[in-house]
């Protein structure tokens, strides 16, 4: 067998196969996530998921609560689904969950949005990590779609330098003036990982 060196250590070809392919496998995870996801809504045929919304409650949500709402309801509309599990933080001071049920026809739609325009923001920290932490741990299905909303630069930046800023690791930012939208890829590489064991069968 082939025998690869690489800073002194002793790589068979098979091993470094595994790695390359690993790599490819998590490529492709990643381009499917975030060039398919915002698609998802306008194929009714898949197969119900977790949609996690987080949601900035700090007072900086006040000045762009208005532009947040009206862009996260068209979002909506594209993304969920009959079956949907979704769950609506509230990252004030500590995260906090403010919906939690299954889209089931123009109610269930209704009742998300409704949790979204009745939020109130108050206190100087967003807990993102908290509802980030909480929502990797809830996950039920195969797949999840995480949409992370802030005003609170500071916020964000706290999270990138604590612990679960793992959790971020595999995200997608759009930006606003005065806000930005975060697709969080949430336990991707630990499926990605598990898919390419079984492949390789080890």
């Amino acid at each position: 067998m082939k025998t690869i060196c690489k800073r002194g250590s002793r790589v068979t070809g098979k091993t470094f196969g595994r790695r390359v392919n690993f790599k490819t496998a998590l490529y492709l995870a990643l381009l499917c996530f975030f060039c398919l996801s915002p698609l998802y809504g306008q194929n009714a045929r898949r197969a119900p998921i977790d949609v996690n919304l987080i949601i900035d409650g700090s007072v900086s949500l006040l000045d762009v609560k208005d532009e947040i709402y009206t862009w996260l309801s068209g979002r909506l509309d594209d993304i969920l689904v009959e079956g949907d599990n979704v769950t609506v933080w509230s990252a004030g001071p500590s995260a906090k969950v403010i919906y939690s049920g299954r889209i089931n026809g123009s109610a269930g739609m209704d009742a998300v949005k409704s949790s979204v325009r009745e939020l109130s923001g108050s206190g100087d920290n967003a807990d993102f990590s908290g509802a980030l932490r909480e929502a990797s741990s809830l996950q039920s299905s195969s797949y999840s779609y995480t949409l992370l909303i802030s005003a609170s630069p500071a916020a964000l930046s706290s999270v990138l330098a604590g612990p679960q800023a793992n959790l971020l690791r595999f995200s997608r930012v759009e930006e606003f003036p005065g806000w930005r939208a975060l697709v969080v890829g949430l336990n991707i590489e630990t499926r990605v990982r598990r898919a390419a064991s079984a492949f390789f069968g080890s």
